[in-house]
């Protein structure tokens, strides 16, 4: 450090001026030289090299002092959740730490495609399955701190949008996994409390949080809105009676109203609340939606099904002091209010309450004309909490057998299985589905034969069953481990000369009008007879004899579309499709970059691409030449760290 400081020189005793004196940097307090190298514009390269100059700025620098901590906390803000404020802390240790953990993900992510990269199987289903097992197990035993890892992947999927795209799906993927786990823990933990404990909210959240692991939902999030609408119920209550008890208790605190009287008025300020002020009401146009089952997008929409409104509506109506219990009845979930002393079991001491139908209250015969029909007095019993979440699961089970064999369905088909049997792990029924399930996706192998093991221990009768999936997962293992190289596709062999369009293009079908982005193609249609009699391929001017493209289309779905039936889209736009990562690198205003896996398939049609646009559109932005770039990288957060 050659930097100095000239300083005026004072009179010495003898008043004569001595000679100018320089001080030099390292001779500045301390504070002053931390404040100059917390400066935003250096890195930590910049101070691994200040530190190495002297002893004097080595101690600046030390681990635990205020220059590492300002360039932690600069380059991962999202930890600082994590610190306690003021929190003494080796940041010199808790940096190079979150830099290596990010180098690692970064090297495991990128090496998810090639791995697990596979030729589309089929044109109805050719995005499911795509289970990375191996993958998470690496980042797993790693033994880095989870919220490192989770800060690597959202930087991922936090980086510029149109690029990096086959990362970002990987990453997403990653992160889906790794917070799914830990949801499952801690509902596992839920689990094992005390019945007592066990809130409904809670068990509510933690299935929505399991079935949406990247959204941002919290216990303490969804308890402050239940509180703010506490707090409405009680304002509109101080106008019918302003010394009702349940106005002066204090947030947070809990009591339970015991007159009758004072009950019904507040039950009578939350539907005026709930229906008429916030409009709540049950989803009677479109029942089968997943989002009605999943308790922040209740309180989101506003609506929901039987089940997601009473949990919401008993919970309220605890917090205001009265207490309300869930009823299992069929077809239909009802909540039930007590109407004599506290603990009887006659279902004709209680009140009914539809929550679904705007807080209605009924008698134990009316609920029957609710579903038409009569039922036994067992069905007007109260549930617990644990069987409350069956219920809730059980649902979005249904709703995922009933969907339409897409991606979507088959992940909540996925996901309320595994809730399912985390709530209720014996179920031969749902242990079998799950096998079937991930053997028609062709995933987890291993984990398939796990739970026919169990299946079989559990219920012997199911023999037949079992060992039929038994026989083709260890045929399917086998063939795991003799891989069949993936066909390549070259434009300029004599049998595809017919195909005009290319991986990466952006079409519009002709006939039904989506958009889309091509991402494989065969030469002829390779679909069995009976699709292209359902299809009426035949119909086509050139039917079944012309070539055929695997498009992702704009609304989500994969399509198996005709040449005749396509056409370049006149103004290129992005494709909001989940599986766009799969298969393509970077949107370029124009068209998809493929990823190097798409084009180790189709080796020529990424330059066919290129040629394409540039006649397509060549009056788009003057220069641009429309070349692929590799996927963009932030060069700060992986260059090596100087030890």
């Amino acid at each position: 450090m050659a930097t100095s400081v000239a300083v005026e020189g004072q009179p010495s005793l003898n008043g004569i001026i001595s000679e100018p004196q320089t001080k030099k940097l390292t001779d500045l307090p301390t504070e002053l030289l931390e404040h100059i190298l917390c400066f935003p514009a250096l890195n930590h390269v910049d101070i691994c090299n200040v530190s190495c100059c002297c002893k004097r700025l080595h101690d600046v620098c030390h681990g635990r002092g205020k220059v590492w901590g300002h360039q932690y906390k600069l380059r991962w803000p999202r930890l600082q959740r994590f610190y306690r404020q003021n929190e003494c802390c080796d940041w010199l240790k808790e940096y190079k730490t979150r830099h290596r953990v990010g180098i690692q993900i970064r090297r495991t992510v990128e090496s998810i495609s090639k791995r697990f990269f596979t030729e589309v199987g089929s044109v109805t289903q050719p995005c499911v399955g795509q289970v990375l097992g191996d993958s998470f197990a690496e980042i797993e035993s790693l033994g880095m701190p989870e919220h490192f890892c989770e800060d690597e992947l959202l930087f991922i999927l936090n980086s510029e949008k149109r690029r990096s795209l086959t990362l970002k799906y990987y990453a997403k993927k990653i992160l889906y996994f790794l917070r799914q786990q830990n949801i499952l823990k801690s509902l596992k933990t839920f689990l094992a409390r005390p019945a007592e404990t066990q809130s409904a909210l809670e068990g509510a959240v933690l299935v929505d949080q399991y079935c949406n692991p990247l959204a941002d939902i919290t216990l303490e999030g969804i308890s402050a809105q239940l509180d703010e609408i506490a707090e409405k119920v009680k304002k509109m209550l101080r106008i019918k009676n302003s010394s009702h008890p349940s106005l002066r208790t204090a947030p947070g605190e809990r009591l339970v109203v015991e007159d009758f009287e004072l009950q019904r008025q507040l039950v009578g300020a939350m539907n005026s609340v709930l229906y008429e002020q916030l409009q709540y009401k049950g989803n009677e146009f479109d029942y089968y939606n997943p989002l009605n089952s999943y308790i922040h997008q209740v309180l989101l929409r506003r609506t929901g099904i039987p089940i997601s409104l009473s949990v919401l509506y008993m919970m309220l109506a605890r917090r205001l002091g009265v207490q309300l219990e869930p009823v299992n009845f069929p077809n239909h979930f009802l909540l039930r209010w007590c109407q004599k002393t506290r603990g009887s079991e006659d279902i004709y001491d209680f009140v009914y309450i539809d929550a679904f139908g705007k807080g209605k209250q009924l008698t134990a015969k009316e609920c029957e004309y609710l579903i038409g029909h009569q039922v036994t007095a067992d069905y007007y019993s109260a549930i617990s909490t644990t069987e409350v979440l069956l219920r809730m699961v059980g649902n979005l089970l249904n709703i995922g057998k009933r969907g339409e064999g897409n991606e979507k369905s088959y992940q909540l088909l996925r996901d309320s299985l595994d809730l399912y049997l985390t709530i209720n792990p014996d179920n031969v029924q749902y242990l079998l589905l799950q096998a079937r399930l991930y053997f028609h996706l062709g995933i987890w192998p291993e984990k398939v034969l796990d739970i026919l093991q169990h299946i079989q221990a559990l219920d012997p009768s199911q023999h037949g069953a079992v060992g039929y999936l038994v026989q083709h997962t260890l045929e399917h293992i086998q063939h795991k481990k003799h891989p069949v190289t993936p066909e390549v596709k070259q434009r300029s062999t004599p049998e595809h000369l017919e195909v005009q369009y290319s991986v990466g293009l952006i079409m519009k079908h002709k006939r039904s009008g989506y958009n889309c982005v091509i991402y494989g193609w065969d030469p002829k249609c390779t679909m069995s007879q009976e699709w292209i009699t359902t299809m009426r391929v035949h119909q086509l001017s050139n039917g079944a004899n012309q070539p055929f493209y695997n498009v992702l289309v704009q609304d989500g779905t994969c399509r198996y579309a005709a040449q005749e039936n396509l056409e370049p889209h006149s103004s290129p736009l992005e494709i909001g499709h989940p599986e766009v990562g799969r298969y393509f690198s970077e949107f370029s205003d124009t068209h998809y970059a493929a990823n190097e896996e798409l084009q180790t398939r189709y080796p020529e049609d990424m330059h066919e691409t290129l040629g394409t646009v540039r006649e397509l559109y060549h009056s788009l932005t003057p220069g641009s030449t429309h070349q692929d770039q590799p996927p963009a990288t932030d060069q700060n957060n992986l260059q090596p760290m100087p030890m």
